[in-house]
């Protein structure tokens, strides 16, 4: 199966400055470009209370006249019409993920978009190119094709011997994806969804932005914010990531060191973890799981399965997927009470009574195209397979369990054919015509705490917020308090002078 997952100390001026020097011509491309036409938005109910329309917009910015591909839209009209700011434009992550889907799903979590928010801003989504139901990324004929094939692959090779096949899988991947995409891998950077984004303001006729970001959703905002430094009204960068790390490296670390280990995503996944099983003693009775040293628990139980996968009904556990399945769970504190059962049962089931079924995941989106189309776009990636051997050995060494999966957590883009030469790479830090506010938990294992505070120093003009819970964004982190901070400097533009929020419920309560 390929997984995709995101990637304190402040980054080195000089460092900073470096990137800055390379990103330069990228910048001054952009400002020279010909006008592209706003699109014309045509908005129909689409069920329960949404709008849907769709947007035309150039496949390509250098020839903005040229062949134009459609962007699947979606809005929740704001509730008090007399009182409406304008737009919020949402970005939910990934990248890969329908935005379209997402906000129909989502758009009504107390939590994440309060009625208050909801009364003064229509709050809009789209499929950005590539994804869903806006000019697609195929790999595949069909969806019985693409799940063999996915089905196919580990999530990482859990030994050395198991890399040569693992690698194979995925330049046979990035080959479908060349053979079956084309020219379109070649312009879908984040820089040219940025470029759509700017329309699609222009459509719905705001004159700045006023966005939340979240997860990748940051470092598209951070592009767009440093490609329209002056159409910024107000932008929330929930669950950040390290722009320059996620985009280029530091120093060489493109070329030789894989991108969520550059940006050690290993450490925030290490460190949330530990904070699971801290939880888990501390709940006592109320986390199945607790009992005796839960580290010596844990590491026996990773001893147990990997000398002989268990199944239970919840699925076959071997190594890898007993990792996979806490390494997606350390996302969603809402759900650790069920992954502590979950490894509590596989901890008293004898390996002599497996059964020998296999639950294996689907795929019912081109999520996986996607991120891979998007990802290997927007960043440089190491493309000898000896730097993925080194680091996977290493960073097992360094970051037991989390340290070698994350190394090849983006594997098909040291193969990948697609290249967007009007990608952005910085610089970071331009002036902005408003503060933009960063907001990340303390315990995130997809984008660290370190990385969101390295982004925010990149930046020119930032606040932040940080989250004193368990998980990735306040999609997963529940916290009405880092929901009233959000939403009102998205309605003044003003940064808080708040810089911690609690959490609504602690995991095990």
């Amino acid at each position: 199966m390929i997984r995709t997952i995101w990637g304190v100390e402040l980054v080195k001026p000089l460092l900073i400055a470096a990137a800055l020097l390379v990103g330069l011509a990228p910048a001054a491309t952009a400002q020279a470009r010909p006008a592209p036409e706003t699109p014309a938005l045509s908005w129909q109910d689409c069920q329960d209370g949404f709008q849907c329309a769709t947007a035309k917009v150039p496949l390509d910015y250098d020839q903005p006249s040229g062949t134009k591909i459609d962007l699947a839209l979606i809005r929740l009209p704001a509730t008090d019409p007399g009182k409406r700011i304008g737009s919020l434009f949402v970005n939910f992550g990934g990248p890969g993920s329908s935005g379209v889907d997402r906000l129909r799903a989502r758009g009504k979590w107390e939590w994440l978009f309060s009625a208050e928010l909801r009364s003064r801003f229509d709050v809009v989504s789209w499929d950005p190119r590539g994804i869903g139901r806006s000019a697609t990324v195929r790999c595949f004929d069909s969806v019985e094709e693409q799940q063999q094939f996915l089905n196919s692959i580990p999530l990482y090779p859990v030994t050395a011997a198991d890399e040569p096949a693992f690698y194979a899988k995925h330049r046979e991947f990035a080959q479908r994806c060349k053979d079956k995409s084309g020219d379109l891998l070649d312009h879908v950077s984040s820089a040219n969804t940025a470029r759509d984004l700017d329309l699609l303001r222009k459509a719905v006729g705001d004159k700045k932005l006023t966005y939340h970001g979240i997860s990748y959703g940051t470092h598209l905002g951070a592009i767009y914010a440093n490609l329209f430094p002056d159409k910024v009204r107000a932008l929330a960068f929930d669950g950040a990531l390290d722009f320059i790390g996620n985009a280029t490296g530091h120093g060489d670390q493109g070329t030789t060191v894989p991108l969520d280990t550059r940006q050690d995503v290993p450490r925030g996944t290490a460190e949330t973890f530990d904070q699971f099983l801290t939880q888990c003693a501390a709940a006592g009775t109320k986390c199945a799981f607790a009992g005796g040293d839960l580290k010596k628990k844990w590491a026996d139980l990773v001893t147990k399965v990997t000398a002989t996968p268990i199944t239970t009904p919840d699925g076959t556990f071997d190594r890898a997927a007993l990792i996979g399945t806490v390494w997606d769970a350390l996302a969603q504190s809402d759900t650790w009470q069920s992954t502590a059962q979950v490894l509590q049962t596989l901890w008293e089931t004898q390996p002599s009574l497996a059964r020998t079924a296999v639950v294996t995941p689907t795929y019912t989106s081109n999520r996986t195209e996607a991120f891979n189309a998007i990802q290997c776009s927007d960043s440089n990636f190491p493309r000898d397979t000896a730097a993925y051997t080194k680091y996977g050995k290493s960073e097992d060494e360094r970051v037991p369990y989390w340290g070698r999966p994350i190394v090849y957590d983006m594997m098909p883009c040291a193969f990948w054919q697609g290249r967007d030469a009007d990608r952005y790479t910085g610089p970071w830090n331009r002036w902005t015509s408003a503060p933009i506010l960063f907001i990340n938990s303390k315990y995130d294992p997809a984008t660290p705490l370190h990385g969101a505070q390295d982004g925010a120093a990149e930046m020119a003009r930032t606040g932040f917020l940080t989250v004193e819970g368990y998980g990735h964004t306040s999609m997963y982190v529940r916290s009405a308090c880092a929901e009233k901070v959000k939403r009102e400097y998205l309605f003044t533009g003003v940064l808080p002078a708040q810089r911690t929020c609690g959490i609504d419920k602690a995991p095990f309560a």
